[in-house]
Protein backbone atom coordinates (compact mmCIF):
# COMPACT_ATOMS: atom_id res chain seq x y z
CA UNK A 1 0.00 0.00 0.00
CA UNK A 2 1.33 3.61 -1.27
CA UNK A 3 1.84 6.29 1.24
CA UNK A 4 -1.36 8.39 0.29
CA UNK A 5 0.58 12.01 -0.90
CA UNK A 6 -1.07 15.59 -1.28
CA UNK A 7 0.23 18.02 -3.13
CA UNK A 8 -1.12 21.94 -3.47
CA UNK A 9 -0.59 23.27 -6.68
CA UNK A 10 -0.12 26.99 -7.45
CA UNK A 11 -3.52 28.33 -8.55
CA UNK A 12 -5.16 25.13 -8.36
CA UNK A 13 -6.34 22.00 -7.41
CA UNK A 14 -4.89 19.99 -4.35
CA UNK A 15 -3.97 16.35 -5.97
CA UNK A 16 -4.56 13.32 -4.05
CA UNK A 17 -2.02 10.76 -4.97
CA UNK A 18 -1.88 7.27 -3.53
CA UNK A 19 -4.45 4.72 -1.89
CA UNK A 20 -7.17 6.97 -0.67
CA UNK A 21 -10.82 7.14 -0.08
CA UNK A 22 -13.58 9.67 0.12
CA UNK A 23 -16.46 10.21 2.00
CA UNK A 24 -19.43 13.11 2.43
CA UNK A 25 -20.33 14.33 5.89
CA UNK A 26 -22.16 11.93 6.74
CA UNK A 27 -19.66 9.07 5.51
CA UNK A 28 -20.91 8.28 2.29
CA UNK A 29 -18.51 6.91 0.11
CA UNK A 30 -17.67 8.88 -3.45
CA UNK A 31 -17.35 6.13 -6.18
CA UNK A 32 -13.57 7.07 -7.79
CA UNK A 33 -14.03 4.31 -10.31
CA UNK A 34 -10.22 2.90 -9.33
CA UNK A 35 -8.47 5.87 -9.48
CA UNK A 36 -5.22 6.51 -7.88
CA UNK A 37 -4.71 10.22 -8.44
CA UNK A 38 -7.59 12.59 -8.71
CA UNK A 39 -7.26 16.66 -8.22
CA UNK A 40 -9.80 18.53 -5.38
CA UNK A 41 -11.26 22.19 -5.61
CA UNK A 42 -9.75 24.55 -3.58
CA UNK A 43 -11.23 27.70 -5.47
CA UNK A 44 -14.76 26.60 -4.96
CA UNK A 45 -15.55 27.52 -8.18
CA UNK A 46 -15.71 23.70 -9.86
CA UNK A 47 -19.50 22.59 -10.95
CA UNK A 48 -18.43 18.97 -9.56
CA UNK A 49 -17.28 19.30 -6.03
CA UNK A 50 -15.54 17.90 -4.35
CA UNK A 51 -13.07 17.37 -7.79
CA UNK A 52 -11.36 19.81 -9.32
CA UNK A 53 -12.67 20.77 -13.22
CA UNK A 54 -10.33 23.31 -13.80
CA UNK A 55 -12.34 25.96 -13.04
CA UNK A 56 -9.93 28.24 -11.00
CA UNK A 57 -8.26 29.06 -14.55
CA UNK A 58 -10.74 31.75 -13.94
CA UNK A 59 -8.33 34.11 -11.59
CA UNK A 60 -8.12 31.87 -8.37
CA UNK A 61 -4.91 32.69 -6.88
CA UNK A 62 -2.58 30.82 -3.91
CA UNK A 63 1.05 30.24 -4.46
CA UNK A 64 2.04 26.93 -3.07
CA UNK A 65 4.99 27.32 -0.49
CA UNK A 66 5.11 24.61 2.79
CA UNK A 67 5.36 26.23 5.57
CA UNK A 68 5.62 24.49 9.58
CA UNK A 69 2.88 25.02 11.75
CA UNK A 70 3.37 26.18 15.20
CA UNK A 71 3.90 23.41 17.47
CA UNK A 72 0.21 21.63 19.26
CA UNK A 73 -1.28 23.23 22.20
CA UNK A 74 -1.50 20.81 25.12
CA UNK A 75 -4.37 20.44 27.04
Amino acid sequence: MSKTKLTINSNGSIKIEGDFEIVDATGNTYGLEGRIALGLCRCGLSSNKPFCDGSHRNGFEHESKAFDLPALKSK
